[in-house]
């Protein structure tokens, strides 16, 4: 019988709590689960973003821009609070879903990775891998966790599954990785094109006049540069000379201030207006006891 959602939020918000470690909260906690074996776990991000985020301002004032949600037949600014989700089923024509109805959609996946099947490592295409997530065993469930590690590790097997992250449901692998477990979730098939859709070279070698000479040399040539694989080696070049780019235009004297705006003015232009209009009222032998409206604090 499924959960109440009161119940599944106050669990989730408990695992989160006890898991918290100095790598950030776990993004899904639950268990994993294969034949009658039950082990409980959490997940843990192992990608770690380094771009860089820019934000767009007005060439004019360099005044920050923002977005805005607009009513399509009005033209109206919508707060959030108005905003609902649908799904357009046909053309405008639309399938409202409240937070709700989104909420009690139950799936297993969405506390349990159940292990359907085991698949031989290399059966899986490169192409379906997409992102990496360790397994971290909770308080009293290493025994299961290094159990189904050691033994995928011993057979070169992963296990084949599907999670329930945030909002949608992705397949998944799970797969031994020295002395961890790492759930790398998978595209389905529908999410990817087939190559036989794209013009590509398909004829033999020769239709394309390549000697047996060339070959032999590429081929050497591929020997020559073959290394061991060290990922360390490999850095975002493009990135660190854009951060060296910009230390250098900062040193040079060229930071943009922020643009002010009608709630937050700069204190030297506020004081700039108000000598400017000062010194116009009194050439025009105005004062400000003759125009209380104009009167300063």
């Amino acid at each position: 019988m499924p959960e109440k959602n009161s119940d599944r939020a106050a669990t989730e918000t408990e695992d989160s709590t006890e898991e918290s470690s100095g790598n950030g909260r776990p993004i899904w906690s639950g268990s994993i689960s294969f034949g009658l074996v039950n082990v409980p776990i959490a997940l843990y991000s192992l990608e770690q973003r380094s771009d860089l985020h820019f934000r767009m301002l007005d060439g004019r004032d360099k005044a920050g821009i923002r977005y805005q949600r607009i009513n399509e037949a009005t033209g109206e600014e919508v707060p959030w609070s108005e905003i609902v989700k649908a799904y357009e089923y046909s053309d405008d024509n639309y399938v409202v879903l409240t937070p709700e109805e989104l909420k009690n959609i139950q799936l297993d996946s969405v506390k349990t990775i159940d292990v359907k099947a085991f698949v031989q490592r290399s059966e899986i295409d490169e192409i379906f891998y997409d992102k990496p997530y360790i397994v971290v065993p909770k308080k009293k469930a290493e025994k299961g966790y290094v159990l189904l590690r050691d033994v995928l590790a011993e057979t070169d097997r992963v296990g084949i599954a599907k999670v329930a992250i945030r909002t949608r449901e992705y397949l998944a692998a799970l797969v031994p990785r020295g002395p961890a477990m790492v759930v790398m979730l998978l595209r389905f098939a529908q999410e990817l094109r087939k190559p036989s859709a794209f013009r590509v070279p398909r004829e033999d070698p020769s239709a394309y006049n390549i000697s047996e000479r060339e070959h032999d040399l590429a081929r050497q040539l591929v020997e020559a540069m073959t290394v061991n694989w060290d990922p360390s080696e490999y850095e975002d070049e493009y990135r660190t000379a854009l951060i060296n780019f910009i230390e250098e235009r900062v040193k040079s004297g060229g930071l943009t201030p922020k643009a002010p705006t009608e709630d937050e003015p700069l204190r030297e232009s506020a004081n700039v207006i108000d000598l400017a209009a000062l010194l116009r009222e009194s050439l025009s032998g105005k004062t400000e006891e003759d125009n209380p409206k104009q009167k300063r604090g």
